[in-house]
């Protein structure tokens, strides 16, 4: 992978259908995704400085994953707009109704997110504010 902020991600979306409770509708998944443009779809991951620390939590956890927002939750079909290693990103497309496949994250853009850390440092840790003293609590009138 080059030593760049974005690249390139190739893919395909793929359906099942899945009954419950008596209603089917199509399950959305990824496949075939590969770095390079060669796919049906196209988009391009962007590493951004902010999302550090999201990235070396999704990358240290047990199964990496990308996120995929796939256009209004109440669309039937799949509309791909972005692409993201954060998790964090991915929460706030769903809290704005938005629909959000992922997939297992390939190793070579595990290896090419790790050189990136590597090269722009790991996110500095978010240390916890000093309250001020008294601050939040009601103060006691003297009489």
């Amino acid at each position: 992978m080059p030593a760049t902020t974005s690249c390139s991600l190739s893919f395909d979306l793929s359906s099942v259908p899945v009954t419950i409770k008596g209603f089917t509708r199509l399950r959305w998944k990824i496949v075939d995704l590969t770095p390079g443009e060669a796919g049906p779809c196209c988009l391009t991951l962007q590493l951004l400085m902010t999302e550090r620390a999201a990235y070396r939590f999704n990358l240290a956890s047990a199964a990496p994953r990308l996120f995929l927002r796939a256009g209004d939750s109440d669309t039937p079909e799949p509309q791909p707009s972005a692409i993201t290693a954060s998790q964090e990103v991915a929460a706030a497309w769903m809290d704005g109704e938005q629909c959000v496949l992922e997939v297992a994250m390939p190793l070579a853009i595990q290896a090419w997110i790790e050189a990136y850390l590597a090269r722009h440092g790991e996110a500095p840790p978010e240390g916890r504010k000093k309250k001020r003293q008294g601050a939040g609590r009601a103060r006691e009138l003297q009489p």
